[in-house]
């Protein structure tokens, strides 16, 4: 299966979400949780970065840890 392939079938059945941009569309959130993360609640949304290649993921986990220590290897 194709990465494609892969992200259509969850998405075709409502297990993940279109990719976006969070730097130009926002963070993807229900009315609820942006109330909550505006009144201070810790808010946790789970996201999954699209890397363009390789050398992109390598960049991203020089830079940000968790990337790292939270990656199934």
């Amino acid at each position: 299966m194709t990465f494609d392939e892969w992200l259509s079938y969850g998405m075709d059945r409502h297990w993940i979400g279109p990719p976006v941009c969070e730097t130009h569309d926002g963070l993807p959130m229900t009315a609820t949780e942006e109330n909550e993360w505006a009144n201070g609640d810790d808010t946790c949304v789970h996201i999954l970065r699209l890397y363009a290649d390789l050398a992109t993921r390598k960049a991203v986990e020089a830079n940000h840890s968790p990337s790292v220590w939270r990656a199934r290897r």
